[in-house]
C-alpha cells in the first residue's frame, strides 16, 4: 500500500474533499504512475454531479500524465521512469472488440478498485483511472509513452480531449481533403475537432456555438467560419457558406438541443458524428425519413475511436512539428487543493482546459 492524496466525491453535487487514501501496489501486468498533471474534463463533472450514476465514494479524473514509478511482477515493455499519459481506454487485447481493432470499446471484466480509505472503506476508481490523485495504478493498456521534449501538463491533454476531438474527425468521421465540416460546440473537445478537420484538409470548417467569443476562439484553432446557434435557422447560413450544407457534422457537446438540430446541417450522403454525451435520461428526436432518403449516416464514437499505439505517436509528432496546438489549450494550472475552484471555472465556460498540477 502507498498513501496518496486524492480529491474524493462523497455525495453527488457536493464539493470534492481532499483525503489521504491507500493505493494498492500493482498486480500482474499493472503499473503505478506518479502523476504530474491531470486535466479536468466535463465527463468528470458530469459524473460528480450524478448525471451518469456510479458508486460512491469515488475518485474521478482520467486525463493525466506522469512517470512510471512501480510495475507488477508480470509487466513487460514498461520501465520505471517512462514518461506516459494515462487514459480510460482499458483493453484486454483478446475480446471481439480488441481483436477487430476497437480497444476503446472493450467491456471485459475490470479489477476491483485499488483505492481504500485508511479505515479499509473501498473507494471507487472511476473510469479505470481515479486520476484526481497524485498516484494511480492502471493496466498497461491505458498508458502510452510521450517524448522527452513534451511537457507532461501538455501531454495530459492527449489522454482524452485531444484524442476524442481529433479522432472523431479522422477515425470516426473519416473526413477527406476538400470536404466541408461543421463542429457544434467550440469547447475543449470542439476545438480539437476543429484542429482535426484542419489537419485532415477540410475545405470549410464551420464552428457553431451559442457564445460569440467561442467562435473567435474557434478561428484561432482553424475554423474558417462561425455561426451563432442562437440565430434563426442557423443551418441556412451554412448553406450560404458552402452551397451544399456539410459533408460531416460533429456534435461535441452533451446537449440534446444540439442533437435535435444537428441533422439539419448535413447534406446528401453526409455523416453525423455523435461525440458529446448527454445524461442517461435525456432524449433527442429527428426525422428518420430524411436521413434515410438522403443516404445520411449517424456515427457514434467513444474516445475518438483511438488506438493508443497508433494515434499517440502521430499526435505527439504533430505537436512537436507545430501542427497540433496543445499549449494554447491550457487556460490555467491549479493545485489539487483548489480543484473545486478549477471545476467551477470549467463549468462557467471560461476555460479551454484547466489542469491540476501535482
Amino acid at each position: 500500500m502507498t498513501r496518496i492524496r486524492a480529491a474524493v466525491c462523497t455525495a453527488f453535487g457536493d464539493p470534492l474533499r481532499i483525503e489521504d487514501l491507500d493505493l494498492a501496489a500493482p498486480e500482474g501486468r499493472e503499473v503505478e504512475v506518479t502523476l504530474e498533471a491531470c486535466a479536468i474534463c466535463h465527463s468528470d463533472i458530469t459524473y460528480a454531479e450524478g448525471r451518469w450514476g456510479g458508486p460512491l465514494p469515488a475518485v474521478y479524473g482520467h486525463e493525466a500524465a506522469g512517470h512510471v514509478t512501480a510495475t507488477g511482477p508480470d509487466t513487460v515493455g514498461v520501465s520505471i521512469g517512462d514518461r506516459v499519459i494515462v487514459t480510460l481506454i482499458r483493453s484486454c487485447g483478446a475480446c471481439a472488440s480488441c481483436a477487430t481493432g476497437q480497444p476503446y470499446i472493450c467491456y471485459t471484466a475490470k479489477r476491483t478498485a485499488p483505492l481504500t480509505r485508511p479505515d479499509g472503506t473501498a473507494v471507487f476508481q472511476a473510469m479505470n483511472c481515479g486520476a484526481f490523485a497524485d498516484k494511480v495504478v492502471v493496466d498497461p493498456s491505458q498508458i502510452a509513452r510521450v517524448p522527452d521534449e513534451m511537457p507532461l501538463d501538455v501531454a495530459s491533454l492527449l489522454s482524452c480531449g485531444v484524442i476524442t476531438g481529433v479522432g472523431a474527425v479522422v477515425n470516426a468521421g473519416r473526413v477527406r481533403a476538400g470536404e466541408d465540416v461543421v463542429v457544434i460546440g467550440a469547447g475543449g473537445v470542439g476545438l480539437n475537432a476543429i484542429q482535426g478537420a484542419r489537419i485532415a484538409g477540410a475545405r470549410r470548417i464551420v464552428a457553431v456555438d451559442m457564445v460569440p467569443e467561442k467562435l473567435e476562439d474557434a478561428r484561432a484553432f482553424g475554423a474558417t467560419d462561425g455561426i451563432l446557434a442562437s440565430e434563426d435557422k442557423p443551418w441556412e447560413r451554412l448553406a450560404d457558406l458552402t452551397g451544399r450544407l456539410a459533408d460531416v457534422v460533429l456534435v461535441t457537446v452533451g446537449h440534446t438541443g444540439a442533437y435535435d438540430q444537428a441533422p439539419r446541417y448535413i447534406g446528401p450522403n453526409g455523416r453525423l458524428v455523435m461525440v458529446g454525451m448527454p445524461g442517461n435520461d435525456r432524449m433527442s428526436s429527428y426525422a428518420p425519413d430524411m436521413i434515410a432518403s438522403y443516404g445520411q449516416s449517424l456515427i457514434g464514437t467513444k474516445m475518438g475511436d483511438t488506438v493508443l499505439a497508433r494515434d499517440i505517436p502521430w499526435m505527439c509528432d504533430l505537436y512537436l512539428q507545430g501542427r497540433l496546438k496543445l499549449d494554447e489549450l491550457i487556460s490555467n494550472r491549479w493545485p489539487l487543493d483548489r480543484i473545486n475552484e478549477a471545476i467551477a471555472d470549467t463549468k462557467a465556460g471560461r476555460a479551454r482546459r484547466n489542469v491540476i498540477m501535482f
